[in-house]
């Protein structure tokens, strides 16, 4: 004769509720992501005009809270392709914003694999709620950005974030107010303040996007 007990119904409950708190807890915690350390020594190459790159993205996305904007610019910074996507998954992992970035340049622009060196640099610009201080989900898009430059042969250029506080260049410590997540996007040609510095090739042809 064996001996045993069934469990209550309350700790089953219980135990069921633990399993899927970690399973959540897995799911929307990031596992693969660059802490602003790692992103700082990974040798990024600075825009020599950031707000100018900025100041074209927005003006040609208007992008969103959850909008992603990648970027692919030439040694001139001339803008050679760009693609947009709203992020819709709720997990937050470096795998998943990979994916998605590599997709959209495979869409946009060839690959540049046959080349020994990278020529052509990627950038980011993601748009979000919150603070504009770094955090895990910036540290996931930058471990995405990176993997993506790598697998389509291009340099891993700035990540920009963009909050309602105005847009920054994570690990340069340069951002401003303008523009910013609700702004209305700036007019090429306006008043000097609202107008992003002329002269630079990238400039000239988001000038030219614009009007198409």
């Amino acid at each position: 004769m064996a001996f045993g007990f069934t469990p209550s119904s309350a700790a089953s409950m219980s135990a069921s509720s633990m399993r899927s708190e970690r399973l959540a807890d897995s799911v929307n915690r990031p596992t693969r992501l660059l802490e602003p350390a790692e992103w700082a020594a990974a040798g990024i190459p600075l825009l020599r005009n950031p707000r100018e790159v900025v100041s074209g993205l927005h003006t040609r996305h208007r992008p969103i809270p959850r909008t992603a904007v990648v970027a692919v610019l030439d040694p001139e910074e001339r803008l050679n392709a760009s693609a947009s996507f709203t992020r819709r998954d709720s997990a937050t992992d470096g795998w998943t914003f990979r994916n998605a970035l590599l997709s959209q340049l495979r869409r946009v622009i060839p690959h540049d694999l046959r080349r020994r060196t990278p020529v052509r640099t990627a950038v980011l610009l993601y748009c979000r709620e919150g603070e504009t201080r770094w955090t895990e989900e910036d540290g996931a898009w930058m471990w995405g950005l990176r993997d993506a430059c790598t697998l389509h042969g291009l340099r891993c250029g700035a990540y920009i974030t963009m909050t309602r506080d105005g847009w920054q260049v994570l690990g340069e410590g340069r951002g401003g107010r303008r523009p910013s997540v609700g702004s209305v996007a700036e007019v090429f040609g306006g008043d000097e303040e609202s107008t992003p510095r002329t002269g630079g090739a990238a400039t000239e042809m988001l000038r030219r996007a614009a009007a198409r």
